[in-house]
């Protein structure tokens, strides 16, 4: 194995190096970068939309729109079917996803069924034709002249998808008739799209393009008979009544075949009349379908037609104003911006189904900036003062972790750069947070070095046996957290996604320097120095020289935890969270006054005014920054998006929109549903680890002591009315890995001396294990905190409540350690065959519980 040691070692340089590599286009202008030699990466991480300024929208495609046109082919097919065959029918219906009708003569009945067999054509899945599924079929057997189909759910879906798909090409066009570049759009779902568009300058213009189906078309008015008579009683056949846009809507009886429609139009522009002013939508037709007008001209230009957007009337103009030679005209009333918009849908044809705009997060450029500039202050404090802290505590091996340090957040920037994954506002916090937590792995290995050095080893074995007694709870802490963050990303969305992947790279580059980098560094210095005892400015030792007996106090203080959990169940019960936007739907809208400093009360008089409900207004750091919460309208996700445009109609003028979140009801709730299931997988997963790589009662300590932080957090956020949101289903996560982080420490040291010292009481072995681990459980928490306070102090408002949440679960966490996972342990006789006399026997069991201080 000897051999292998030089390769190894290049191995994990080369590794190191190449994350040099990946990581320095960060570090350069997009100009810098960009020059630089082929051969080098040029690749920079991908900035969210929260950091570089854009609109993110998940918008969901109407189901009822695929299967009302579905239903309606598929009537007129069954039809035409019948008529082919000669079958006589009447009462030929559909509704819902059932088509009905009667034959005539009941004897056709089963040439009636042989006609329509033709029709129920398989389903195409996954690009194979399904023989096994059709789309249309019998439903119920014969009853006397009646015939029933049936619309398949699988059919429906295929065409769901088939719709979605040329949903994604309509959006993409649409969107760069905004002038935006390289949008993202992906599906998500069977009905949904997710649409990111960076550098958004008016996200209501592209909601409103986004939101129309625009199927724009031009249909014959009939005027055979008066349209009340079609309104009272039936509309001819090949007709239909539609109605305009005036207030109130004017009736109008229109040919169900349209004469031009969207295949028919080749482009379209907006035209200003420079005498009137006024715009028209000029649309230029196909050479198939101006022959077509024009013969149908030559028999009677003065015939009205019907211009129809979206099943309504917009005008019905005489055929010779309507339609000019090759170019089709669209002439109503429209202001410039609205001709512009109305060309730019004629150009991009019509969705297939209607989209529904059900989540919006908007955040202005501004903004971005901003969150950038606080997560680099807030992350440079929190590595000067952890830096600091190590330094101060252990010296020369303070200033290797510092260097290891450096590696791991380069590494983490390489693999956010190589992969490809954005990072977020709540990354760089992921980031900050690994900066304290990544400091815990460096002081398990030099506390193991510490006390080997200790036992009287020469040095150099004692830092051979340090790393490798340190990789058992060094790998535990950190795939703890991978399980947390790989749960999160698979199960969250949008920040709380951003989240996950930056915890998880950070719980592996954390892994991989702390273990690997940090050895080599610690090792070349031994060859370098020649040293043969510790470095003199490792300070750590007075911690675990303390000799606390923290289990002499363990029944008052567990049952005040107890207490405290108790309670936070009844708060919760009692007042429940502040629920956030995410999971009781609703809008956030963060203002600045144009003008200066915000007067608070003539704003929710404005708001009020526009009967909203209870709308909240608060300032917001500066005095013109404002934030105001629009309550859910409880009317379907239309209605959130109507009171959001609706608020920028009166505000925009005065204030700009930095930032705006709309959350509809049907998102809110898989919002909610998706959090508390991430919870618990998250949770059941973790301990199940800890289950298998302890055993039972181990593991119900764990259980226990994580259970009771993540009561107290929750206890936390009830009393001091935090919003809940997803970030703070983030933050509990992360205080589940910290906690049960935290636990292992100690529960792998319990276990070590467990097999060491067979007759000493359970107590005294439990206080000389937490003493022995006392040194890296405070620094832990010490550099944690620190991290988390400059995170809290210097990272803006939109993450302040983040960090404080983890802050008050980070000291939880750390006190729970001691005394819940402890007496946990001696509640359930961990080792009753080898009590001798009760805990607190003298003797040979008293005896090794001196030996282990300071020496184990």
């Amino acid at each position: 194995m000897s051999n292998l040691k030089p390769l190894k070692s290049a191995l994990v340089w080369l590794a190191v190096l190449l994350g040099v590599a990946f990581a320095m286009p960060n570090f350069l202008t997009k100009e810098w970068a960009d020059a630089l030699p082929s051969w080098l990466p040029h690749r920079q991480v991908a900035l969210g939309l929260d950091l570089q300024g854009g609109s993110h929208f998940m918008l969901q495609a109407s189901r009822e729109d695929i299967l009302a046109e579905r239903l309606e082919a598929v009537t007129n097919d069954v039809g035409k079917a019948l008529r082919d065959a000669d079958i006589a029918y009447i009462g030929l219906s559909g509704a819902a996803q059932l088509i009905s009708l009667r034959v005539r003569d009941r004897a056709k009945l089963p040439a009636a069924r042989a006609a329509l067999a033709p029709l129920m054509t398989p389903v195409e899945t996954g690009g194979l034709v399904n023989d096994e599924v059709t789309e249309l079929a019998f439903d119920g057997a014969e009853e006397d002249e009646l015939v029933r189909l049936r619309l398949s759910d699988d059919g429906i879906d295929y065409r769901m998808s088939q719709a979605l798909g040329l949903a994604m090409d309509v959006v993409r066009r649409r969107i760069a008739e905004v002038g935006v570049a390289e949008p993202l759009i992906q599906r998500r779902g069977g009905d949904r799209l997710i649409v990111q568009v960076p550098g958004l300058a008016d996200p209501q213009r592209l909601k409103d393009l986004l939101s129309q189906r625009a199927r724009v078309s031009l249909q014959m008015l009939n005027t055979a008979v008066p349209v009340e008579q079609a309104i009272d009683a039936q509309p001819p056949a090949g007709s239909e009544v539609l109605y305009s846009f005036d207030d109130p809507p004017v009736p109008y009886l229109v040919e169900k075949t349209p004469l031009l429609s969207g295949e028919d139009f080749a482009g379209a522009q907006p035209e200003i009349d420079a005498a009137s002013a006024e715009a028209s939508v000029a649309i230029k037709l196909t050479p198939a379908a101006t022959g077509r007008v024009v013969a149908l001209q030559a028999t009677g230009a003065d015939q009205k037609v019907a211009i129809i957007l979206d099943d309504q009337v917009v005008a019905t103009p005489k055929l010779g104003d309507a339609v000019k030679g090759d170019t089709a005209i669209i002439a109503a009333d429209l202001p410039e911006e609205g001709a512009g918009d109305l060309a730019a849908l004629v150009r991009t044809g019509p969705l297939p189904a209607t989209l529904t705009v059900v989540e919006e997060r908007t955040v202005g450029p501004g903004v971005g900036d901003d969150a950038i500039g606080d997560g680099l202050k807030a992350g440079f404090i929190a590595a000067i003062a952890v830096a600091a802290s190590m330094v101060f505590f252990y010296g020369v091996f303070g200033i290797f972790a510092v260097a290891a340090l450096a590696v791991n957040l380069i590494l983490i920037i390489a693999v956010l750069s190589l992969t490809g994954a954005t990072l977020t506002l709540p990354g760089i916090a992921a980031i900050i947070l690994t900066i304290g937590v990544a400091v815990d792995s460096n002081v398990l290995i030099y506390e193991r070095i510490r006390e080997e050095a200790r036992g009287g080893q020469p040095l150099v074995q004692s830092v051979n046996k340090g790393f490798a007694r340190a990789f058992s709870s060094l790998f535990d802490a950190n795939l703890t957290m991978l399980i947390a963050g790989a749960i999160l990303f698979y199960l969250g969305s949008g920040p709380v996604r951003g989240f996950a992947v930056t915890l998880a790279i950070g719980s592996v580059t954390t892994l991989f320097t702390a273990y690997t980098v940090t050895r080599r560094i610690a090792k070349a210095w031994l060859r370098g120095w020649k040293a043969q005892h510790l470095p003199k400015g490792i300070r750590t030792g007075r911690f675990s020289d303390l000799d606390i007996r923290f289990m002499a106090i363990r029944n008052p203080v567990f049952i005040v935890m107890a207490a405290l959990s108790v309670a936070s169940v009844v708060l919760l019960a009692s007042l429940g969270l502040n629920l956030g936007v995410d999971f009781k739907g609703g809008s956030i809208i963060e203002l600045e006054g144009k003008a200066g400093n915000v007067d608070i009360a003539d704003l929710r008089v404005r708001l009020d005014e526009l009967n909203l409900g209870e709308v909240q207004v608060q300032h917001l750091g500066s005095g013109n920054d404002v934030l105001v919460r629009v309550p859910s309208q409880e009317a379907g996700d239309n209605a959130e998006q109507t009171a959001i445009g609706v608020i920028r109609a009166e505000l925009s003028d005065e204030y700009a929109f930095k930032r705006v979140e709309v959350v509809g009801p049907v998102v809110s709730g898989e919002l909610t549903r998706a959090g508390t299931i991430g919870l618990a997988v998250s949770f059941a997963a973790i301990l199940l680890y800890v289950w298998l790589r302890f055993e039972w009662r181990f593991a119900l300590g764990a259980i226990v002591a994580t259970l009771h932080d993540v009561l107290l957090t929750i206890g936390f956020l009830v009393v001091t009315g935090i919003e809940f949101n997803l970030g703070s289903i983030a933050a509990v996560l992360t205080i589940v890995g910290y906690s049960l982080n935290d636990t292992v420490v100690i529960y792998d040291r319990i276990r070590e001396n467990l097999s060491r010292y067979k007759r000493m009481p359970l107590s005294v072995l439990i206080d000389a294990s937490i003493n022995q681990t006392l040194s890296r459980t405070i620094l832990t928490a010490l550099t944690t905190g620190l991290a988390l306070a400059a995170l809290y102090l210097f990272g803006g408002g939109v993450i302040r409540s983040f960090s404080v949440t983890l802050l008050f679960g980070v000291i939880v966490g750390t006190i729970s350690s001691i005394y819940i996972a402890g007496p946990i342990l001696i509640l359930f006789r961990k080792r009753t065959d080898h009590f001798q006399g009760g805990e607190n026997a003298s003797g040979p069991g008293a005896g090794a519980a001196q030996t282990t201080k300071g020496s184990v």
